[in-house]
């Protein structure tokens, strides 16, 4: 058990403003994770369409889950300081118990049901708990008991879930998710504990935060890479095929351009667009969502292209190609600060839109050709925007 001076020191620690190692560490376990998702994403787009809404929904519910545990240990290294020992326990522990997730998720609607809701409630029960433990006598325990009280409600539709099978486990999980959301959406509020949101108890370093989205962007994009290069290393190069990586390839860096580029509302277009230079809103960590989600399904998309070429084109692959780009742009748009003096950017947006429209038609097209269009169009939208903001001469920003 911890001295009560210990448990204190906790409390007044702060955040460093860069990401320790650890962090980084922890990261490489939503590698395999991400690869996990995509891989459940590719096999949805092999089924038989009439159960594809059901399918893409477990996944999208998994994703979430999984996001969800990320989200709030960088909240979490972010507010007290990772280096030491108490938060190093937390992020370990965790890592392991996403590990075991990772693991479990092709299963996780089968056999591997009971594993995947007993570790997520264990996880999800014992950061707060065990915070709540190592604040004592800090008005940011309260906070943390609130966060426990809500994942417990949560934990319940969990377990019952990993107990039931078929749609009644997808329709706990989902309650339980909704849950979570919800809560975390309105700063877990408990009557007579508060609802007070966790900025106004301790210090959250939005520097620190802000460069661990950047850094679980970039494990991301690199599953464009690990996608679309795992397809095309074993048949080899075709004509078919190097197109497809070259479109891929032009996706990737569109996606970095405009990430770490792009301008949000009431910001000097000479700033850096990483580290201190993004400047996250209350909705960030949805946002992130939305981006991360993209990413996956662009990977996927391409990657289905280059294992089979072969026209017609399916519209469930067209959805994915251009509707993963879509889901990015939305996202990277409401990730920043909104500043109300200040001129809303509609360049995401309406590129967003040109995307929509273009993937009407693009079931005409042979598969190649729809890759090629959506990353021709994505880099329209990164040079568009580039020349809108007209930033300063720096060509790399810093995390």
């Amino acid at each position: 058990m911890l001295t009560r001076t210990r448990m204190r020191g906790l409390a007044d620690s702060r955040s460093p403003r860069s990401a320790t190692v650890l962090e980084l560490l922890f990261d490489i376990v939503y590698v395999f994770a991400l690869a996990r998702l995509a891989g459940r994403v590719a096999d949805d787009l092999t089924i038989v369409r009439h159960t594809l809404l059901s399918e893409a929904g477990q996944t999208l519910l998994f994703f979430t889950a999984m996001w969800m545990i990320w989200s709030l240990n960088a909240l979490l290294a972010s507010t007290y300081d990772p280096r030491r020992v108490e938060i190093q326990v937390v992020l370990l522990a965790t890592m392991f118990g996403t590990l075991v997730l990772a693991v479990s998720l092709p299963q996780a609607f089968g056999q591997r049901g009971m594993i995947f809701a007993c570790t997520y409630v264990v996880i999800q029960l014992g950061r707060p708990l065990y915070l709540a433990l190592a604040l004592r006598g800090h008005p940011a325990q309260m906070f943390s008991f609130r966060v426990l009280a809500w994942h417990t409600v949560s934990g319940v539709f969990w377990i019952s879930g990993g107990i039931d099978g078929g749609l009644g486990r997808g329709v706990l999980w989902s309650l339980a998710l909704a849950v979570e959301l919800v809560g975390a959406a309105s700063h877990w509020p408990v009557p007579r504990i508060g609802r007070a949101p966790l900025a106004n108890l301790v210090t959250v370093s939005e520097v620190h935060l802000a460069e661990r989205y950047n850094q679980f962007f970039m494990i991301a994009l690199a599953e464009v890479v690990l996608e679309t290069g795992a397809a095309v290393s074993f048949p080899g190069f075709s004509t078919e095929r190097t197109i497809t990586l070259v479109a891929a390839f032009v996706a990737t860096v569109s996606f970095w351009r405009i990430y770490f580029y792009h301008v949000g509302p009431g910001r000097q277009a000479t700033g850096s667009a990483g580290g201190e230079g993004l400047q996250l809103s209350r909705w960030a960590s949805y946002s992130l969502l939305l981006i991360v989600g993209g990413i996956i399904c662009t990977a996927v998309g391409f990657g289905q292209v280059i294992e089979d070429s072969h026209p017609p084109i399916d519209w469930a692959l067209v959805a994915i190609i251009f509707g993963g780009p879509v889901l990015f742009l939305i996202g990277r748009s409401y990730l920043e600060r909104k500043y109300r003096s200040a001129r809303r950017c509609w360049m995401l947006i309406v590129g967003a839109l040109v995307l929509a429209v273009a993937a009407l038609p693009s079931v005409l097209l042979p598969p190649v050709a729809v890759t090629a269009v959506a990353a021709l169009i994505l880099a329209g939208i990164a040079v568009a925007d580039g020349r809108v903001h007209k930033r300063g001469a720096e060509t790399n920003p810093t995390l």
